[in-house]
């Protein structure tokens, strides 16, 4: 028994199906875990609306910035290798971040970005797109983001440019875990496409999930709605007619429900899944701590990334990778201390939640309407809890 209500899950599919009616989402695929058994399984709607595909629970999706979590496990794999500490300067790693500046002075104690920093958004990074001050529009005047860098050319890019605050002080989601996905480059000594495949995939089972989109695979790959011209909004992301160069770390990973559940599961069984043990269990209580040291100040955008973000007046904070859930309380959804989730801007989203022994993955191309279906499912998933 998963102790969850059957009959009160099924509201997940009649809200979601209700929306596709609508003309609101494509389609969306939805897992609800607990206790290690698949409780819920959920595929509505269309893979591509045009087409009238109809949504497998086998689609591949752009999973965005639900990329993040899997290069912090893989740099998390370094540590416990003897490799990388959290304690060192990243330019120890990547020495041509060793001078980078600060654009705007504060009276506040400069020291050198942490390898901590970047898995907790603290280094002072920040993304172009999303700002209007001098050091956005030089992010995105330098095509720092753009799709035919590598790892190394975008950290060089980016080693170029000022740092929008200094390291420690302030929340700031940007490109922190592109450069960590840079460091686990260097260290690992294999680009970060074979990095995870090697330290993740492979050995969770992950068959679907990479950077790359196979010839034969092409009628899996979830699309959202077109605009009102007939574009296609999460091109950017991946472009199965010019693939990109770049493995971003930050962004770029190609995934399916399933795949990723057996990441989000591993997490909950303290780092290990069906006999393969990718991280140690007081690793996995370490990432899921919250990092943000008193007197973290947050960016404009933080407030952007709605349930997800890590702002004390939602109880939230942040951890290596993750956003987590600290408090009681003050959060307008339901979940429990120690509940720790990421989302991705294409309408990905996950979380997991160790008291209840709960995993729940959504996978939803959907960028403009994104934070509500977080919230929606939190609400029908914890619903439907005996």
């Amino acid at each position: 028994m998963s102790g969850l209500d059957p009959e009160r899950l099924e509201r997940i599919g009649a809200a979601f199906s209700a929306d596709v009616a609508a003309g609101k989402i494509p389609g969306a695929v939805v897992l609800v875990a607990r206790d290690g058994e698949l409780a819920f399984e959920m595929a509505v709607g269309f893979r591509d609306r045009p087409s009238a595909a109809p949504m497998r629970t086998d689609a591949i999706f752009r999973g965005a910035s639900m990329t993040k979590p899997l290069v912090a496990v893989a740099a998390l794999t370094l540590v416990e290798e003897g490799k990388l500490q959290l304690w060192d300067p990243v330019s120890t790693y990547l020495p041509e971040l060793a001078s980078v500046r600060v654009g705007v002075e504060r009276e506040l104690p400069v020291r050198p970005i942490s390898v901590q920093d970047l898995f907790r958004h603290t280094a002072g990074f920040t993304y172009g797109p999303f700002g209007s001050t001098a050091v956005h529009a030089l992010y995105r005047e330098s095509s720092v983001a753009d799709v035919a860098n590598t790892n190394e050319s975008m950290v060089a890019k980016l080693a170029a440019l000022p740092l929008l605050y200094h390291p420690g002080t302030t929340f700031e989601y940007g490109m922190s875990i592109d450069v960590l996905g840079r460091v686990v480059e260097v260290l690992d000594g294999r680009e970060l496409d074979e990095a995870l495949a090697a330290r993740i995939f492979r050995p969770l089972g992950m068959r679907d999930s990479g950077f790359a989109l196979a010839p034969e695979n092409r009628d899996r790959l979830a699309e959202p709605l077109l605009t009102a011209s007939g574009a296609n909004p999460l091109r950017f992301l991946f472009d199965p007619d010019a693939p990109p160069r770049w493995f971003s770390g930050g962004g770029g990973i190609l995934t399916t429900a399933h795949d990723y559940l057996r990441f989000t599961s591993m997490l909950l069984a303290g780092g290990e899944l069906d006999g393969v043990r990718i991280l140690g269990r007081k690793t996995i209580a370490l990432m899921t701590s919250n990092h943000l040291p008193p007197g973290c100040a947050y960016g404009s955008f933080t407030r952007a990334l709605g349930i997800t973000a890590p702002l004390p007046e939602y109880g939230q904070g942040f951890g290596l990778g993750v956003n987590v859930r600290v408090e009681a309380g003050r959060n307008p959804n339901a979940g429990s201390i120690g509940d720790f989730s990421w989302s991705g801007i294409s309408g990905t989203y996950f979380w997991v939640d160790p008291a209840e022994r709960l995993t729940v993955i959504l996978m939803l191309q959907e960028p403009e309407r994104r934070v509500h279906y977080r919230a929606l499912l939190r609400d029908l998933v914890y619903g439907a809890l005996l």
